[in-house]
């Protein structure tokens, strides 16, 4: 088994830039690869994050079975106690039961049906963010729309005041730098300042919502919480910092990434312009596939697991490389294509398993909404610059996407 270095450079810029050459070489070097950078267990292949994302011998938390000390980690620096206090009660990072009880709580707000009934307000905003935007001959698709739509989609269902939304997506950015392979002191001390601030404000949000409850979700938890569902306030903050986080994070850079893919690829582009009610539910489908928004996740090994021959074992940290599972070819036909048509559609975008992200429904809801808006408002829309990746390699995204009409 030959060093992941040699390939694997999230720190690199060539890397982020285009990083699935590398993880096609992953694949062709092993199914599991040790990287000495972050102390952490690479797994390239479809068929094994798939397998693992479903495996009980993995969690996102060992604090539920073992001491830090037992699993032979070191605790968090106390400096950076507010971060882990607002990120390790979120059920993102919690394993049953206590995952298990408020995912259950949260998952009333995104079933199927419930989403559906969001569908004319979130169609309803995205014209109008698109209609803007043709008004002006064109600007930043990233801040004119994929950011504002799901940001306003998940603050309304949260309850949280218009003249408020403006301070979610830098607290958000900050939170997520920490989400980063070893993160740098001046991220961890920026995501440290922001969940302070950003648990402050929910704190208050939840109180005005006691005094004054609402048809929003904070509501809804608070009630749980007064009927003995057994949720404490700290876990109701940090749900509610997941959920608004999660809520627009991925769909942001979904939709720069896969308008920037098709800007590359005109004759995908042209053949859904031109079909547009028949195409669109695949092309979502396939741009989440094609340059996934969430490169990597994380877990735990809590108990030894046995990749092709190589024991992993507990107390070690495994990287489920998303990008790579979406790439590969033992699963997808021509995986480096961009194809709007491809009907088989197991990618991982959204996870799996018990982890299997709870907002996939409204994400694809939003998706759909601004590239419909797009098609049907902009059919001339065009890149008017080659827009710069974000440096981060996990969280995947641009800095922006200028488009003319």
């Amino acid at each position: 088994m030959e060093g992941a270095e040699a390939v694997f450079d999230p720190w690199s810029p060539d890397f982020v830039d285009d990083p699935y050459p590398a993880y096609a070489e992953l694949r062709a070097r092993g199914r599991v690869h040790h990287f000495g950078p972050s102390d952490q267990w690479l797994v390239p292949h479809h068929a094994d994050v798939s397998a693992l994302l479903r495996d009980r011998r993995l969690g996102r938390t060992y604090r539920h079975r073992f001491t830090h000390e037992e699993f032979r980690r070191t605790a968090p620096p106390p400096e950076h106690e507010p971060f882990h206090v607002l990120n390790d009660n979120g059920m993102l990072d919690l394993e049953a039961p206590d995952h298990t009880r408020i995912r259950r709580l949260v998952a009333k707000a995104f079933t199927p049906r419930t989403v559906e009934r969001l569908r004319p307000y979130v169609e309803d905003l995205a014209d109008r963010l698109v209609r803007d935007l043709v008004a002006d001959g064109g600007g930043d698709l990233a801040a004119r729309v994929a950011e504002p739509l799901p940001v306003a989609v998940i603050a309304e269902m949260l309850g949280v005041p218009e003249g408020d939304r403006h301070l979610l997506r830098p607290w958000s950015a900050a939170i997520c730098g920490m989400y980063e392979l070893n993160p740098s002191a001046g991220t961890a001390r920026r995501a440290v300042a922001a969940s302070r601030e950003f648990s402050g404000y929910l704190r208050e949000l939840i109180a005005a919502r006691r005094a004054a409850p609402g048809d929003d979700l904070v509501s809804g938890l608070i009630a749980a919480y007064d009927e003995g569902e057994s949720l404490s306030e700290q876990e109701m903050v940090s749900t509610c910092a997941l959920l608004l986080n999660a809520g627009h994070e991925a769909t942001v850079n979904a939709t720069v990434n896969g308008w920037y893919a098709l800007f590359r690829h005109p004759a995908q582009l042209a053949a859904l312009r031109a079909d547009p009610a028949g195409l669109l539910p695949t092309a979502v489908e396939e741009l989440l596939r094609h340059d996934t928004p969430l490169q990597l996740f994380e877990r735990w090994v809590l108990d030894d697991i046995e990749i092709d021959g190589t024991v992993v074992p507990r107390g070690s940290e495994v990287a489920l490389l998303f990008g790579s599972a979406n790439h590969d070819p033992a699963v997808f036909d021509r995986p480096e294509e961009l194809d709007l048509a491809r009907a088989d559609h197991p990618h991982l975008s959204f996870s799996a398993g018990t982890h299997y992200c709870i907002g996939a429904p409204l994400a694809r809801l939003e998706l759909a909404a601004s590239l419909g808006a797009l098609l049907r408002r902009a059919p001339s829309l065009r890149l008017a610059a080659v827009p710069e990746r974000k440096p981060n390699f996990v969280i995947r995204g641009l800095r922006g996407l200028v488009v003319e009409v």
